[in-house]
């Protein structure tokens, strides 16, 4: 026997496609959703992680901090301390330094030169003497320029010829003369080649 579908299959057809393709359509919104859930939930995820790095960044910026200052002030705690000791040097090297003075004046003064005087105001000494000759007062005055460790700038005041007695014999004609000089601020450091002391006065 033939059987004969007198019912509308194409509408039914048609009908079927379309719910198939609501199905897709809702299928792939299912699946839009799914996955953008899941990039925003990476996303979050990677946030989280790059705000707990800057948090340790953080931390560890203001640790570097707290560790420059610190060695700022151990910089500044040593340069004092520097400062401090350069300034016990030069008041240890200074504490001697009118004994110095003097056995530099003696050692720089030629043979045929005597000193009478030496006054000292600040840094500033000046020094009378006698000499035989206007030569001896030049040679003096090279040497202090010279080969002086204490002594600085040199500077002839006055020279002047004085007929001078001595142990009660007859006057001799010498040249009284004064010299000023400037004294070193700070101790000169130990030269091996300079004699470290004075030899006996001269003349």
């Amino acid at each position: 026997m033939i059987l004969i579908n007198l019912l509308p299959y194409r509408e039914e057809r048609r009908k079927r496609r379309k719910q198939a393709f609501f199905a897709g359509i809702a299928l792939s919104l299912l699946l839009g959703v799914g996955v953008l859930g899941l990039g925003w939930l990476l996303l979050q995820q990677q946030i989280d992680n790059q705000k707990q790095r800057n948090d340790y960044l953080t931390r560890e910026n203001a640790k570097l901090d707290d560790e420059i200052k610190s060695i700022a002030s151990l910089r500044q705690e040593i340069e004092d301390l520097v400062r401090r000791q350069k300034a016990v040097e030069a008041l240890q090297g200074e504490r001697n330094l009118p004994v110095s003075m003097l056995n530099e004046l003696v050692r720089l003064a030629p043979e045929g030169v005597y000193l009478t005087a030496v006054k000292q105001s600040d840094r500033s000494v000046e020094v009378t003497g006698l000499a035989q000759t206007q030569e001896r007062v030049s040679e003096f005055l090279r040497a202090a320029s010279r080969d002086s460790q204490w002594l600085i700038e040199p500077r002839l005041g006055e020279i002047k010829l004085a007929n001078v007695s001595t142990n009660g014999k007859d006057a001799k004609r010498l040249f009284d003369f004064s010299i000023r000089l400037k004294v070193k601020s700070m101790a000169p450091e130990a030269d091996p080649k300079k004699p470290g002391a004075a030899p006996a006065a001269k003349g």
